[in-house]
C-alpha cells in the first residue's frame, strides 16, 4: 500500500506540472466535456474569471491521467484527500492573475506569433505533415471550440508566457553562494573505523542473577506484555484458490511470451564506464597516459569525479551509439577511445562481458501459465463481486458467505504481530483494526484482486506476561542491553587512548577509508558514520553507538574541494544553473502571488461544489 501511495504521489506531481504547462501555453482545450455550469466562474481575479468548465475539465484530465498511470480508477473523493482539487484551483487562479496583469499593463502578442504557434501544433497537422486549415477547424469543432475563442485563449497564453519570462529571466547565481555550495559538496574526508565486539571486552559478561532479571523485567514490563488481540472470523475468495481450476490458453501464453521477449532473450552486453572530455585533444592526451601505464581510475579522480559518475552499467551495443562497435570488439577488459558520444569525445573502459542470454518458451511456460491463471482469477473474482454483495445485503453471515464456491472460512486472533497469510494483506489489516462488534460484514478488496468479509467476535485486551513465562525473553533482552553498555564503555576507553596518541590499529582490525564524499556509505557500518565524520576535526576520535553496532571513528584527513579543475568548473556551472532556476521559480511564485493579492481574489464555493457534484 505504501508503494502504491508513493506511486500515486509521483503521478500526481507529474500531472500537476503538465497541467501548469498547458495552462501557460493556453492549449488546454482538448478532450473537454461540457458541464452544466457554462457561463459561471469558480473564482475571479481582478477582471479575469476562472471558468467553471475550465476547472471541471482540468480536474477530469487530472483524474484520467492518474487512472491511466496507476491502472485503477481514481475518484474525485480520493483526489480531494490529496488536495489535488485545491492545487488545480490554485494553478488556474495563478494563470488568471497573470492574464489580468498582462491586460492591465497592455501586454499582448501579434497575429504572427499566434500563427506561428498554430503552425507548430501537431494536433493541426494534415496528411502533408504541416498545418492544415481543414484539420484545424475539425479538431476545434470536435472539442466544442471555435477559431476565434481558441485563438484568443492562445494569445492570452502567449502574453502570460512573456510576462512570466520577463519576471523570472535574467537571474545570476551569486558566486559566493555557488562556491560555498560547491565547497560543501566536493569536500572529501578520509577516516579509520574500528568495530568493537564482545571479543574486545577486557572481561566477559557476567551471568545475570534472578534479581538482575526481575529488576530488568519490572523496569521494562511493557516489552513483555501480550498485545491486544481481536478475534476475527472471515470468509475469503482469493486468486490462489480460484486460479488452479481455470483453463490455460496455449496461444495466449505464446503471445504473452512474445510480448515480454526482452525478459527472456537478451543480446550480449558489456559492463562499461565512460569518461567524457571537453575536446578531442584532451581525450587523446588522457588515452596516451593510460597507454603509458596510468590508471583510468586516477584520471577519473583527477577530474573531480567518482567512478559512479562514469559508470554506464551493463549496456547493449546499440546503447553506445557510434562507440558500440569499438567497445564490443574488445574481447577482454580494456580502454578504447577517444570515441564519439552524446556528450562529446569520450574514453570507454570495458570491465566485463555478459554473454547472450536466451530462455526458451518451454522453460517459462509453467510460470507464464500461473500468471495467466492468476490474472484470469482476478477477473473472475471481480465478476462475482456483485453476486457476493447481494448475498451479504440479504442478511447472510460470514459463515453463509463461505458456502459460496471457492470461498474459504477462517478464524484468527489478530494483532499487529499476526503472521497469518490473510493478515499479510494491508486492506485486511485495516478492516480488522476498524471492525466493531455488531458490524454487518462487508466485502473488502485485497491488493491481489481477492475479496474478504470479516466479523469481529471479541477483543482480548493487552496484558502482562508473567515473569516465569517471559524469563527466557527477559534473559535475552538483559544480555543484549548489558552487552551494548559494555561495548560502549570499551569503545570510550579506546577513543580516549586514540585521542591521547595511541594508534587505532592497536585495538583490532581497522577499516580505512581513503576519501569519501558526504553522500557516501560504508558497508557494514551505521548510516550516520559518514555524517559524523563530516562534523569532526582532523585527528579527532569519536564513539559511534547504535543498538546493533558500536565502534570508534577517527578522522584521518580532510581534503578541501579543488576549485580550478575541469570537473570543478562543470559542477559549479551545474550548481549555478540550479540556483538560478530556484531564484527564477521563487520570483515567479512571489510575483504571481503579489499581483493576485493586488487584483483581489474572489472564490465562488457554490459553483465549485456544483462542479464537484457532476464529477464521479
Amino acid at each position: 500500500m505504501a508503494e502504491g501511495k508513493k506511486r500515486v504521489n509521483k503521478v500526481m506531481s507529474v500531472a500537476v506540472w503538465m497541467l501548469v504547462a498547458m495552462l501557460i501555453l493556453g492549449l488546454g482545450g482538448f478532450g473537454v466535456t461540457n458541464f452544466s455550469t457554462t457561463g459561471q466562474s469558480i473564482a475571479t481575479v481582478g477582471d479575469e474569471d476562472v471558468d467553471a468548465n475550465t476547472y471541471a475539465n482540468a480536474l477530469q484530465q487530472q483524474l484520467q491521467g492518474i487512472s491511466q498511470q496507476t491502472g485503477q480508477a481514481f475518484t474525485l473523493a480520493q483526489a480531494r484527500q490529496f488536495g489535488l482539487d485545491a492545487q488545480v484551483r490554485q494553478q488556474l487562479i495563478s494563470s488568471a492573475a497573470l492574464s489580468n496583469e498582462a491586460r492591465r499593463i497592455g501586454l499582448s502578442v501579434g497575429d504572427s506569433a499566434v500563427a506561428e504557434e498554430l503552425r507548430q501544433n501537431q494536433s493541426f497537422f494534415g496528411t502533408s505533415g504541416q498545418f492544415d486549415r481543414d484539420t484545424y477547424d475539425l479538431v476545434l469543432r470536435q472539442n466544442g471550440l471555435n477559431p476565434a475563442t481558441y485563438e484568443a485563449d492562445l494569445r492570452d497564453g502567449l502574453a502570460r508566457s512573456l510576462l512570466v519570462g520577463a519576471v523570472s529571466g535574467g537571474f545570476t547565481a551569486p558566486q559566493a553562494v555557488t562556491d560555498a555550495l560547491y565547497g560543501y559538496i566536493a569536500e572529501r574526508r578520509g577516516f579509520s573505523l574500528l568495530q568493537v565486539t564482545e571479543a574486545d571486552l577486557e572481561q566477559p559478561l557476567p551471568a545475570p542473577s534472578d534479581e538482575d532479571l526481575r529488576a530488568y523485567y519490572d523496569a521494562h514490563s511493557a516489552d513483555f506484555a501480550a498485545p491486544e488481540t481481536r478475534q476475527i472470523t472471515y470468509a475469503a475468495l482469493l486468486p490462489e484458490t480460484v486460479a488452479p481450476a481455470l483453463p490455460v490458453d496455449e496461444a495466449a501464453l505464446r503471445n504473452l511470451y512474445d510480448q515480454r521477449i526482452d525478459e527472456f532473450v537478451q543480446p550480449e552486453r558489456r559492463l562499461v564506464e565512460r569518461l567524457v572530455f571537453p575536446d578531442e585533444a584532451a581525450a587523446e592526451a588522457a588515452k596516451a597516459r593510460i597507454d603509458a601505464g596510468e590508471s583510468f581510475d586516477a584520471i577519473v579522480a583527477e577530474r573531480g569525479l567518482e567512478l559512479a559518475d562514469a559508470d554506464l552499467g551493463d549496456v547493449a551495443i546499440e546503447d553506445l551509439g557510434p562507440a558500440g562497435d569499438a567497445v564490443f570488439a574488445l574481447e577482454e577488459p580494456g580502454v578504447v577511445g577517444p570515441l564519439d558520444s552524446t556528450l562529446g569525445p569520450a574514453l570507454f573502459r570495458m570491465n566485463g562481458i555478459l554473454s547472450e542470454h536466451e530462455v526458451p518458451f518451454e522453460e517459462v511456460r509453467d510460470d507464464l501459465a500461473t500468471e495467466f491463471q492468476f490474472d484470469a482469477a482476478r477477473r473472475a473474482i471481480a465478476d462475482r463481486r456483485d453476486t457476493l454483495d447481494d448475498v451479504l445485503a440479504g442478511g447472510a453471515t460470514v459463515e453463509d458467505l463461505a458456502e459460496q464456491p471457492d470461498v474459504t472460512l477462517g478464524t484468527l486472533e489478530y494483532s499487529e504481530n499476526s503472521d497469518d497469510v490473510i493478515a499479510g494483506y494491508p486492506a485486511f489489516r485495516q478492516a480488522a483494526e476498524d471492525a466493531q462488534e455488531g458490524d454487518f460484514p462487508e466485502l473488502v478488496t485485497l491488493d491481489d484482486g481477492g475479496l474478504v468479509a470479516l466479523r469481529l467476535d471479541g477483543i482480548k485486551p493487552a496484558a502482562p506476561v508473567p515473569f516465569e513465562e517471559a524469563r527466557d525473553r527477559v534473559a535475552e533482552a538483559w544480555r543484549a542491553d548489558a552487552l551494548n553498555r559494555a561495548l560502549a564503555e570499551r569503545a570510550e576507553q579506546i577513543r580516549q587512548a586514540v585521542q591521547d596518541g595511541a594508534p587505532l590499529a592497536d585495538f583490532g582490525n581497522v577499516n580505512v577509508t581513503e576519501q569519501i564524499a558526504r553522500d557516501g556509505t560504508i558497508a557494514s557500518a551505521p548510516p550516520q558514520t559518514v555524517q559524523t565524520a563530516f562534523k569532526m576535526e582532523e585527528g579527532a576520535a569519536q564513539v559511534i553507538e547504535t543498538p546493533n553496532w558500536v565502534g570508534v571513528l577517527r578522522l584521518d584527513s580532510i581534503e578541501t574541494a579543488d576549485q580550478d579543475g575541469e570537473g570543478a568548473q562543470a559542477l559549479k556551472a551545474q550548481l549555478a544553473a540550479q540556483l538560478e532556476g530556484a531564484l527564477a521559480n521563487d520570483a515567479r511564485q512571489l510575483y504571481t502571488q503579489a499581483i493576485a493579492d493586488n487584483a483581489g481574489v474572489s472564490i465562488n464555493q457554490t459553483v465549485i461544489d456544483a462542479v464537484h457534484a457532476q464529477i464521479p
